[in-house]
């Protein structure tokens, strides 16, 4: 018996600065019939699965203009690692400093059959929102709960002197 593959996703949490106030964050509600009436626990990080022929970084970018309808802001992706998922599937995430106007997102579509089992196949966009949280209280009671370690990575990273500081964590990231 062939050992099933693990899957892969990748994806881009994108952030920015306020005056005088915790960074931001921009997540995704994630679309269709199942979280349409959820909003706690309910919001993602663009990303998407990849197969083994992709990088997890051509993934990552693929991923964030299918889902948003956007490109990636340009800048330096900071590795914020892997998480395993409850269901197994293995999470990377880069973090990226960058901005956009959420009133400009555009999310792709997926097709599922509903009403389950009804024959009936409908689609639904990938995110029906997305929106700015600060990273705090506010983004950790919004993200899904196997997401949420990597909004502590991105506090450790710029805890630890922000993108591009001297001998912070964002040295040694890959240029854009």
């Amino acid at each position: 018996m062939a050992e099933k593959a693990v899957k892969r996703s990748a994806g881009i949490l994108l952030f920015r600065g306020t005056s005088g106030g915790p960074p931001e964050v921009l997540l995704g509600h994630m679309g269709g019939p199942f979280w349409s009436s959820k909003d706690t626990g309910a919001w993602t990080i663009p990303k998407g699965e990849y197969e083994p022929d992709e990088t997890a970084e051509a993934a990552a970018r693929r991923e964030f203009l299918e889902e948003l309808g956007l490109p990636v802001p340009e800048g330096r992706l900071l590795p914020l690692g892997e998480n395993r998922q409850p269901n197994g599937k293995i999470v990377t995430v880069w973090a990226l400093e960058g901005d956009l106007d959420t009133g400009l997102v555009r999310p792709g579509t997926f097709s599922v059959e509903w009403p389950r089992g009804s024959g009936l196949v409908r689609e639904f966009p990938e995110v029906d929102r997305a929106a700015w949280f600060p990273l705090g209280p506010a983004a950790d009671e919004k993200i899904l709960a196997a997401q949420r370690p990597f909004l502590d990575r991105l506090r450790e990273l710029l805890a630890e002197g922000g993108p591009g500081a001297e001998g912070g964590a964002g040295q040694g990231a890959e240029e854009a």
